[in-house]
């Protein structure tokens, strides 16, 4: 009988070497500075308390996004799934929206999900831009299959790109077939669609290492405001 170690060894799938993404800083149409960067597997609880309300939540397919992305993550944390990502947008510390996909190959990457926290910023459209951008210039993908699971997504990924159809494959996720970010694609929409600038400086960088949630930057600051009453 195998070792519980062994049979874990046997369960984990094999990785691929992915270098990881490139932190970076985003100025919104509000004026605020979103910071986008990569997770790791530690931080997932963080990220699954953030979405698990969401899963009750039909507008937009808020709950069928929000359950997949769910279990995506889950299945990250616990290394049941083959070389995923997460990336993560972060203003002030808050978590404003999370996107996540996988490496198929040293040349195919798979779309998941984009989910907005912070609605009304373009936030998920600039996170799926920085999602493609680490496929195409990072892992140096020549395409990206993608579905949508919203009318919104639709018109966001389908149309402002736009995705060429590859309806021979099917996409993970199931529902319709796949379509595909080219990487020809990609370059001609990079300027248009992809944001951002590097290196983030250090003071942005140092609040966007913990994840806050919504509502814990007012709760952070009433204690830190005891702190300095009590002082």
């Amino acid at each position: 009988m195998p070792h519980e170690d062994e049979l874990e060894g046997l369960l984990r799938p094999p990785a691929m070497d992915m270098p990881p993404y490139p932190p970076k800083v985003i100025t919104l149409a509000s004026g605020e500075e979103m910071v986008v960067r990569q997770i790791d597997r530690d931080e997932v609880p963080t990220l699954l308390k953030a979405i698990a309300p969401l899963i009750w939540v039909e507008r937009d397919f808020y709950d069928v996004v929000a359950a997949r992305l769910f279990g995506e993550l889950l299945a990250y944390k616990r290394y049941r799934v083959r070389d995923e990502y997460c990336l993560v947008g972060l203003i002030d510390g808050v978590l404003a929206g999370i996107v996540n996909g996988r490496a198929v190959s040293p040349q195919v990457g798979m779309s998941y999900h984009t989910l907005t926290i912070r609605r009304g910023l373009r936030v998920g459209s600039h996170l799926f831009a920085a999602k493609m951008e680490y496929h195409i210039d990072v892992l140096k993908e020549q395409e990206v299959l993608i579905v949508a699971e919203s009318p919104i997504g639709f018109r966001r990924w389908m149309i402002e790109y736009p995705l060429d159809k590859k309806y021979e494959v099917q996409h993970e996720l199931g529902g319709v077939p796949s379509w595909t970010l080219t990487k020809k694609t990609y370059l001609a929409a990079k300027p248009r669609l992809v944001a951002g600038r590097r290196p983030v400086p250090d003071k942005l960088l140092e609040r966007a290492k913990t994840i806050m949630l919504p509502g814990e930057e007012r709760v952070k600051a009433q204690v830190l405001g005891d702190k300095e009453d009590a002082s």
